[in-house]
């Protein structure tokens, strides 16, 4: 039978035991082992920043043609079908490396490569962000655990541009305040994506979900937003996910290609880094939970351009 989180507890609270690594003695999760790079055929075309210490400036526009707009599709798409392929592995017993191995196979058979990977100098190909680990989580021999929540994070990079998409996916009987919290920030998320139109503000992105996130006292990271993606993995264009005004007052316009991925926390909305220099967590180590898309603005709304 699977084990059940002691009640009233959430994953991070609960009692040290010898499988439950790598956590420390009051349950939280401490970096693990990270295992090689994985090889990627040579004849898989690459972003230009691999190999590079730098990642090269963008100086490029946010907008897309037809044509562009059809291949950020392809590679979300991509992007997409890896996570669907993932939910059919993701459970307990199962370590991020192990899921890492699995994306990074199924992403390069489609001739596609994993964005993350060599990005300023990242070394796994997607990331998994397990309970109080907000996002870029390095995958590792962490096993997940019934009552874990994990947020995996995938893009593709095919025919010259990214798709970026990710999901937080619950394992087993996590805890009702937990399981709330990942439904409420996928409702965020598409509450964002139907605010989004021509004419208006970036700012109404962020707006909208912190006025959904207020109604739940979730924290709303400020520090990590939405981008600009497709021809590079991040553009320069910034999405907050809260009310930046009188920030962030770019006008929306159609062929604008970017990501919306909120970061809702069961409490505080500040955060630690770990020595890694990527993995960030919630300061008092409850959970935070991230869903994304990328969408194009059209002449009337928004259209995910990460779908299946």
């Amino acid at each position: 039978m699977a084990k059940r989180c002691s009640r009233g507890q959430f994953p991070s609270e609960r009692p040290y035991s010898s499988i439950m690594t790598p956590k420390n003695a009051y349950g939280h999760l401490v970096p693990g082992d990270i295992s090689a790079a994985r090889w990627v055929d040579p004849k898989i075309a690459r972003p230009n920043y691999v190999g590079k210490k730098r990642v090269p400036r963008y100086t490029g526009s946010d907008i897309y043609n037809k044509d562009e707009i059809e291949r950020v599709r392809a590679a979300g798409s991509i992007a997409s079908q890896t996570l669907d392929y993932l939910a059919e592995h993701i459970r307990a017993g199962i370590t991020t490396d192990e899921l890492d191995r699995l994306a990074h196979e199924f992403i390069t058979s489609k001739g596609a490569y994993p964005s993350p990977l060599g990005y300023q100098g990242f070394p796994k190909s997607i990331c998994t962000s397990i309970n109080e680990v907000i996002c870029h989580g390095i995958p590792d021999n962490t096993v997940l655990e019934d009552c874990d929540i994990v947020n995996v994070d995938v893009t593709a990079f095919f025919e010259g541009m990214h798709g970026d998409t990710n999901r937080t996916f619950i394992i087993g009987n996590a805890p009702e305040a937990t399981k709330n919290l990942v439904k409420n920030t996928e409702e965020a998320l598409h509450v964002a994506i139907k605010a989004v139109a021509p004419g208006r503000r970036v700012n109404v992105i962020g707006l909208t979900i912190e006025r959904l996130a207020k109604r739940f006292n979730y924290g709303v990271v400020r520090e990590f937003t939405g981008h600009g993606v497709g021809r590079a993995f991040h553009t320069g264009l910034v999405i907050p996910h809260y009310d930046a005004t009188p920030y962030y007052d770019r006008i929306l316009k159609p062929g604008m290609i970017f990501t919306i991925e909120p970061m809702l926390n069961l409490g505080t909305r500040h955060w630690n880094m770990w020595e890694d220099g990527w993995t960030a967590v919630t300061k008092d180590l409850l959970p935070s939970a991230q869903f994304e898309h990328t969408i194009v603005v059209t002449q009337n709304g928004a259209e995910i351009l990460t779908l299946s």
